[in-house]
């Protein structure tokens, strides 16, 4: 997730704004570089050297590698060892290109400048530049294109290259062959459209694809360019003369138009696709074959309120979009007699930009109004239910393997088809190996998770999901406290051994399972333990809620319409396992810190509550484990759990947070549905609104703020988790706890914002 921003201005001024805090909706200009009275019409980061492709045709295979490959490509820049190096170039007006390098630990106090800047003419005699645009090449070259914005103007090509020499940034740029455009050699178009306004590389990573559109006053033209290795032909001079052993061809590079467009209204936005879909012909067939159109096409506005989805090969129309209708009556006026200006252009868009799966497109139009549009991935065609289903899964798994949100994805998901596409999804993830499943685990949860809050009837599972995701995030950062009592480091970490101990002793009693660990690994001072009490206090009302519903639970049974919160641990064999292993930690660590424990009201005061709910919860896992047959739990178990209420106060748990986010309300909204910034939208369904007297929570930290906090706080915007901004806690353990959610934000691993403004959020 992007906490990094690009702007530019008329001045030449540049700025990178940062997150302030992490917060979506907090912003601070961290640097800045400058080409004083020089305007910006290209900015772009440097290429960091990852590019992924998306086979189409491997869609139906297990296994995540064959349908995402990693794509052999170089960063622009580079440090020792091949490291990326970060920062950004531009391209003024004035034909200047302008780089500058954030150099690696710079900006601390006292130290040197952050950022290694250079400007270089892109080439000798420098011109008007009216429009640029910017690629990567596979080997680290950066490829700019430009134009002076008429149309019988050549469009010219430049490669730049930038290397550091001797602490200071160095730019060597070299002319490619340029291009004229199609039209103006047409005797019919040859002064139609004399003027250059959009020019745009057809992907980031591609420079040898370049879309070009001209316009008139009232009307557009759209060529799309390739460019190709050809042969150079010899002087008949030179043929006759005997071929030398090993000798080629000599080839040049020369712009080839591709496909062109008829004459439309005119183009006011273009948008591009930023799915890397394999265009290979195997890949493109299966693509047409099962009618994926997700990658496959770009988008142009019009000034007329429309968009066109065009095939980014052939630019023949997918799709058609004639704009929302008019929120105000048109103002009806006496026309005036005598010649007078016309009526201005209506809403159209200005900007334009595809969403990372290209299910969504964005626009802000000319009245300053932003748009969110969802593009059917077979763009209206009719598929079956699974051809459907397995479109999205893709999609999905993309999402899970590049680390992009699954929002647009998630606009397109119907509420019958959450809960089976998250089966599905989990069922693909279990396939993998163990070491992608470590990595893409919470990832895949949190999916599952959003996609359940889809559905009303999935609501349970939702609130499971998301309590697991706690639950991960809880056991991993307390099995990290532990350290091994020997200065040689063993085989395996105090935390795997625990895991293992625990997974092969059955035993009911806790103490005995103690009797079997080195409990000198386990050994904390006093102030860690005491700042992670909210936490052990979490996880054992989190198991004696679990246990007490048990009952309740086996005698409705989980299905859909009957299932409710907590229904899903109780076949969940490693969240179990997870819990027991918590129990123990928590059992020794109160030998050593007795105000570490969680604490129960029991209705008698030689009541052992630990002890209780380790026997209970070991009983449950025995009827659930991985590496046995599923039982059902026993008559006894099931009568021990009913009595467990009359000996421990059952506490009341916040399962799932009110969710804001859009994608929620959209299911049971009337479209189009119209936000508004700085305006709370009502919480939607999926969620419980608590009252407004009731204890505010903060769901990070576990702890209860009030009912009117002070504390600033801030707030997920897709499934509606509050935490304080400031930790009140200063301990080293809990700062590790709160490290945890520096990159994530949230624990479904989103985004989050200040309360009590509002962004307009989109998950």
């Amino acid at each position: 997730q992007s906490s990094r921003l690009l702007s530019a201005d008329a001045d030449g001024l540049v700025k990178c704004w940062a997150m302030q805090e992490h917060l979506v909706n907090r912003w601070h200009s961290e640097l800045s570089s400058s080409v004083d009275g020089d305007p910006v019409v290209a900015l772009s980061w440097l290429h960091n050297g990852v590019k992924l492709a998306l086979h189409v045709e491997m869609s139906g295979s297990t296994n995540f590698g064959e349908k995402f490959s990693r794509v052999k490509f170089s960063p622009s820049l580079t440090l020792f060892g091949g490291k990326p190096m970060e920062g950004w170039l531009a391209v003024t007006a004035s034909g200047l290109v302008a780089v500058a390098l954030l150099k690696p630990g710079g900006g601390a106090a006292g130290g040197p400048a952050p950022l290694l800047t250079a400007s270089e003419s892109l080439c000798r005699l420098r011109g008007r530049v009216a429009l640029a645009d910017i690629a990567f090449t596979g080997g680290g070259n950066i490829v700019v294109a430009a134009t002076d914005g008429s149309a019988s103007s050549p469009v010219q090509f430049y490669k730049v290259v930038v290397s550091v020499v001797s602490e200071k940034c160095r730019i060597d740029t070299e002319l490619l062959p340029s291009l004229f455009l199609r039209c103006t050699s047409d005797p019919l178009r040859r002064d139609k459209y004399p003027a250059v306004t959009h020019l745009k590389f057809l992907t980031r990573e591609n420079s040898e694809q370049v879309l070009l559109c001209a316009s008139n006053q009232s009307g557009s033209i759209v060529e799309c360019w390739s460019l190709r290795k050809e042969g150079l032909p010899v002087n008949n001079i030179f043929q006759h003369r005997s071929p030398v052993v090993g000798e080629k061809q000599p080839t040049i590079l020369k712009w080839r138009i591709l496909t062109t467009t008829g004459d439309l209204e005119r183009v006011s936005a273009v948008a591009l696709p930023k799915l890397p879909i394999s265009i290979s012909n195997t890949d493109l067939k299966v693509a047409t074959d099962t009618k994926f159109c997700p990658g496959l096409g770009l988008a142009l506005s019009f000034q007329d309120g429309s968009i066109q989805i065009l095939h980014r090969l052939s630019l023949h129309t997918m799709g058609v979009y004639y704009g929302p209708p008019s929120e105000e009556p048109p103002l009806l006026k006496r026309p005036r007699p005598g010649p007078g200006p016309g009526p201005g252009p209506g809403p159209h868009f200005k900007a334009l930009q595809f969403s990372w799966t290209s299910l969504a497109l964005a626009g802000v139009d000319n009245q300053g109004k932003l748009h969110m549009l969802r593009v059917s991935p077979s763009m209206g065609q009719v598929l079956d239910p699974s051809t459907a289903l397995r479109h999205l899964l893709l999609l999905l798994e993309y999402c899970m393997v590049t680390g992009y949100d699954w929002w647009d994805v998630l606009l397109h998901v119907q509420p019958a088809a959450a809960a089976p596409l998250a089966e599905r999804l989990h069922e693909e993830y279990t396939r993998q190996n163990q070491a992608l499943q470590q990595v893409l685990a919470a990832r895949v949860v949190a999916a599952k998770a959003s996609l359940c809050r889809l559905s009303a009837a999935a609501a349970p599972r939702a609130s499971d999901l998301h309590a697991k995701l706690l639950l991960m995030a809880v056991g991993a950062t307390l099995k990290s406290l532990l350290r091994p009592h020997a200065p040689a480091a063993p085989d395996k970490s105090p935390g795997e051994r625990l895991s293992e101990i625990c997974a092969k002793n059955t035993d009911t009693d806790i103490d005995k399972v103690m009797l079997n660990l080195k409990t000198e690994e386990f050994v904390l001072d006093g102030p860690p333990l005491q700042s992670l009490q909210q936490l052990i206090q979490w996880l054992g009302d989190f198991v004696l809620h679990l246990l007490a519903s048990l009952p309740q639970q086996h005698q409705q049974g989980a299905t859909a319409t009957t299932a409710r919160p907590g229904s899903g641990f109780l076949r969940d064999g490693a969240s179990l396992g997870l819990l027991r292993e918590m129990l123990v930690m928590i059992r020794i660590w109160g030998l050593l810190k007795p105000g570490c424990l969680p604490v129960f009201t029991a209705t008698s005061d030689t009541q052992d509550s630990l002890l209780l709910l380790f026997r209970l919860l070991t009983k449950l896992w025995l009827c659930a484990r991985d590496d046995a047959p599923p039982q059902e739990p026993d008559d006894s178990l099931l009568d021990e759990c009913c009595l467990l209420p009359s000996q421990l106060l059952v506490p009341q748990l916040d399962w799932l947070p009110a969710g804001r986010g859009v994608t929620v309300r959209l299911q049971a909204a009337r479209l189009p549905l119209r936000l508004a910034f700085g305006r709370c939208p009502a919480p939607c369904a999926g969620g419980s609104s608590p009252p407004p007297d009731a204890q505010k929570v903060d769901h990070l930290r576990c702890v209860h703020m009030g009912v009117l906090p002070t504390e600033e706080s801030k707030a997920c915007t897709r499934c509606g988790c509050v935490t304080m901004l400031r930790s009140p806690n200063k301990t080293s353990a809990m700062k590790q706890w709160e490290q945890r959610w520096i990159k994530n934000f949230c624990i479904c691993l989103n985004l989050s914002r200040i309360k009590p403004e509002i962004c307009l959020n989109l998950a």
